[in-house]
């Protein structure tokens, strides 16, 4: 059977999210799904899934899929109407879709009716959608098991940190004691779409850039963050940082695990969401840092954990290569399957 060429609403319909302030959040199993994330978790769901959801303006081109029934916030969009569409190929399809150049190019697109109607998709019969969907499908599921064995690995790493900062003596040290703090050198604009090394921001996500200035291990710090969220990483290899990245790493007179390190500054991170300055944005000096007691088993100890930690590390990374070579083979298959360039 042939592709059917339509309106991009006639295809699927959006609506406007449900209004819930933060302060009437009620901590539940529901996830509360904004523009590009989720925000927290309801006691109630306003759609059932399968859904998708999108931002309003500004953010348009970026789309989660939901497995469980959810909460689609007001600064978010969802679609409330498949028109009996394969859900998952909706999905894919609308990430083919670049709603920026579609546009024009110029103010940043919103998500209106207008919009959406001057949009036009090459549509599969049914069963070609559920065959698209089922083998792209298929690599999202390896990288989403990936996920969660990283997050599995990354929650031992973690129970043993913890079991050291209770059961063992201490000796607590300044950060400006026992680490080294450098900052990253360039600017947002550094970040490419397929870059060979990553490029680590202030934002969540890690990008990527074809330049690198560090070839180590070290633990790296976002420095600012309009909404004081400061993510902690860590890394062994090739990269490069944001400006406002801080690269940490120990003085060579101490002996610190990188590991132990991590965990370290990621316990720190509500501590530093109060404690940062700056209106708008909020910022970590190097004051602020330098100031901050770090708790130091005996060497034994930390050697110890080196050796435990180590072999957890390397498998995280190991997956975390797979979730790469996964999510570029699906991206290559992508605009091929959807453009019927590959028959199913």
């Amino acid at each position: 059977m042939k592709w059917e060429r339509k309106p991009l609403t006639d295809f699927v319909w959006f609506q406007r999210g449900f209004d819930l302030p933060k302060d009437k959040f009620v901590n539940g199993e529901f996830p509360v799904v904004g523009s590009t994330s989720i925000l927290g978790y309801h006691t109630e769901a306003k759609v059932k899934a399968p859904g998708i959801v999108t931002g309003r303006s500004g953010t348009i081109g970026q789309f989660q899929f939901l497995k469980s029934d959810f909460w689609p916030h007001n600064t978010s969009l969802w679609v409330k109407d498949f028109y009996g569409n394969d859900e998952r190929f909706a999905f894919y399809l609308l990430h083919t879709l670049d709603f920026i150049s579609l546009n024009g190019g110029g103010a940043v697109p919103s998500l209106n009716r207008n919009f959406l109607s001057s949009i036009n998709v090459n549509v599969p019969p049914l069963p070609t959608q559920r065959k698209i969907a089922s083998i792209l499908s298929a690599y999202d599921d390896l990288i989403e098991n990936n996920l969660k064995r990283i997050k599995l690995l990354e929650e031992k790493a973690r129970i043993e940190y913890k079991l050291i900062q209770k059961n063992e003596k201490l000796e607590f040290k300044k950060s400006v004691e026992v680490l080294q703090f450098s900052t990253g050198k360039l600017n947002s604009n550094a970040a490419v779409q397929n870059g060979l090394y990553p490029f680590f921001t202030c934002g969540q996500e890690i990008l990527r850039t074809n330049t690198f200035s560090v070839d180590e291990e070290v633990v790296l710090l976002g420095g600012n963050n309009a909404s004081a969220i400061y993510p902690v990483f860590y890394y062994k290899g090739k990269f490069d940082a944001y400006q406002r990245t801080y690269i940490i790493k120990p003085k060579p007179e101490f002996y610190i695990s990188f590991k132990y390190l991590y965990y370290f500054w990621e316990e720190k991170l509500d501590y530093l969401k109060n404690i940062s300055t700056g209106a708008a944005t909020k910022f970590l000096t190097l004051k602020i840092l330098n100031d901050i007691d770090v708790p130091l088993p005996n060497k034994k100890v930390m050697e110890d954990y080196e050796i435990l930690t180590e072999p957890i590390f390397k498998l995280k990374a190991l997956l975390s290569d797979q979730n790469t070579k996964l999510r570029e083979a699906r991206d290559i298959l992508l605009p091929k399957l959807m453009s019927g360039q590959i028959e199913v």
